[in-house]
């Protein structure tokens, strides 16, 4: 079987990370339906930077990255031979499609509107990039748990518009809403540049 070029170990990585991640931050889903208060979304933050620090040095950095890279490649790789085949890549897109019906249907949203279909791809995994880079705040090119947890929690703040502790689901629809209309404006005067 012909193997994939470098290229398409690329894609193959990129939609195995922006996959369900990339959807779920896209669109609200069932957990988003509920009142989140501030120490859950800090706890929430400890668990996704132990689940990301893959080498479990304390820091988000590279050596994560390329770590995480070779995790990925390594459940594509099915037959472990150091090459993703066509067959093994087409393997993977199924098992990612699966999730994302599952996730449709217990979101209740069965034809995918709300999962935005035409939101896969890369942009996803920009956003992240770019979201990562605003948290490593002492430009150190890595990120601490307390620059990770400080990042959630003004994501956190800027939605409780009201200060009480808690963001309810219109409080997170309304910041949503405003991050898209920004995203917008950003990519209309870079248009117009």
């Amino acid at each position: 079987m012909k193997t994939t070029t470098k290229r398409s170990i690329a894609i193959a990585a990129a939609l195995a990370l922006t996959g369900t991640a990339g959807i779920a931050m896209a669109q609200p889903g069932k957990w988003q339906a509920k009142d989140q208060t501030r120490a859950e979304v800090q706890a929430k933050a400890a668990q996704m930077f132990q689940k990301m620090d893959v080498n479990g040095d304390g820091t988000l950095d590279q050596a994560d990255r390329e770590a995480m890279r070779a995790k990925m490649f390594d459940r594509l790789d099915a037959d472990g031979n150091g090459s993703i085949s066509r067959a093994e890549f087409d393997a993977a897109r199924g098992k990612m499609r699966e999730g994302r019906g599952k996730m449709r249907a217990e979101n209740g949203d069965a034809e995918g509107k709300r999962m935005g279909r035409h939101r896969r791809g890369g942009h996803h995994g920009m956003r992240g990039m770019t979201m990562m880079k605003a948290a490593d705040t002492d430009k150190d090119g890595a990120i601490s748990q307390a620059e990770f947890t400080t990042a959630a929690l003004a994501r956190f703040d800027a939605a409780d518009a009201d200060n009480n502790g808690t963001v309810t689901a219109a409080e997170r629809k309304a910041a949503f809403e405003q991050m898209r209309a920004m995203r917008k404006d950003r990519r209309t005067a870079g248009d117009a540049s």
